[in-house]
């Protein structure tokens, strides 16, 4: 199976060389090296065709693969939903029926990702609801007036992908790029691609993440924050909650999804349009740990030696990871 890291490779070097000592012979490790550094800051849409091309280059060099998954740390989650998208290959028309007439169900009809089977989508920290809303970037204060400058200034620092995260693109009048990311269009199936994989997980800090909010990292309501007491796990220790989301009826979800101007039903939409498949979620703690204030980078054991105490996670991923 072909394991894809994303974002940057030196980022990922201990979680892959973990996986490989975890895993022998069973995954084939490959870290994304086409968007670190400034590339980082040319916005959702080119960084994931730079990761659905180097996908696309690594799987020619390997004729024998045959499955393939992804993790991600942050907004490399959104690239490789873009990138999945692009690479998404259907197994059948979209005009096909069975013999009674009907469209089969999405979930029988799995495509492929670039003509593989895919198996785990794993993301880490990603502001799958973008950074606009209210506490989704916890270091602005959850103060109305910072987060409403953010989206005036935002493209001063982070160009094109600042845009996206907050949700103020606006290409050729079109709705915001994460919006459009809940559906399928034109030669780009967002949706598809995510229900191809037999398993898609979310980790989140509940807190201490200044970067990326709980809520966005969980693709959920404010209201459906998980209540919990932070027990000790003896082989997770950190990882404070989990269950399973079961995917929404589509028409259900359909009904919501509407062009808005107006951020709070924009965020619905992104509820409700990536809740339409389902999803694993594990909520992650790192409240007792001297670290804590760099959780965002904890979850991902960055640095093997500051961020040690995230290993467990790494760990939690390794041990549920989907081999067939």
């Amino acid at each position: 199976m072909l394991l894809f890291f994303n974002f940057s490779n030196a980022n990922w070097k201990f979680a892959a060389e973990h996986f490989v000592k975890m895993l022998p012979d069973k995954v084939l490790v490959h870290c994304s090296e086409r968007n670190m550094n400034k590339l980082t800051l040319d916005g959702v849409d080119v960084m994931g065709e730079r990761l659905a091309e180097e996908v696309t280059e690594v799987i020619k060099g390997r004729p024998n693969l045959c499955k393939i998954s992804f993790v991600a740390h942050s907004i490399g989650g959104l690239v490789a939903r873009y990138a999945i998208g692009r690479l998404y290959r259907p197994l059948r028309s979209k005009s096909f029926q069975d013999s009674d007439g009907q469209i089969p169900d999405i979930e029988n009809s799995r495509g492929t990702i670039c003509g593989l089977e895919a198996m785990n989508f794993i993301t880490i920290a990603t502001p799958h609801l973008g950074s606009r809303g209210n506490k989704q970037v916890p270091f602005l204060f959850g103060l109305t007036a910072m987060e409403k400058l953010a989206c005036h200034v935002i493209h001063l620092i982070f160009r094109q992908t600042g845009r996206h995260l907050f949700l103020v693109d606006s290409d050729d009048g079109k709705p915001p790029l994460l919006q459009r990311m809940v559906e399928d269009s034109d030669d780009l199936y967002f949706m598809s691609a995510l229900q191809a994989f037999k398993r898609r997980v979310v980790y989140s800090n509940v807190a201490y993440d200044h970067i990326v909010g709980w809520r966005t990292s969980s693709i959920r309501r404010n209201s459906e924050l998980p209540k919990f007491e932070e027990t000790p796990n003896k082989i997770y220790p950190h990882v404070v909650h989990e269950e399973i989301s079961n995917g929404e009826n589509p028409d259900k979800c359909n009904e919501a999804i509407i062009t808005s101007d107006d951020y709070d039903m924009i965020e619905e939409n992104l509820v409700r349009g990536l809740r339409r498949v389902s999803w694993e979620k594990v909520d992650v703690s790192f409240h007792t740990s001297k670290v804590r204030f760099a959780a965002h980078s904890v979850i991902q054991v960055k640095d093997p030696v500051m961020h040690s105490e995230g290993a467990d996670v790494l760990q939690h991923i390794i041990d549920h990871f989907l081999l067939t």
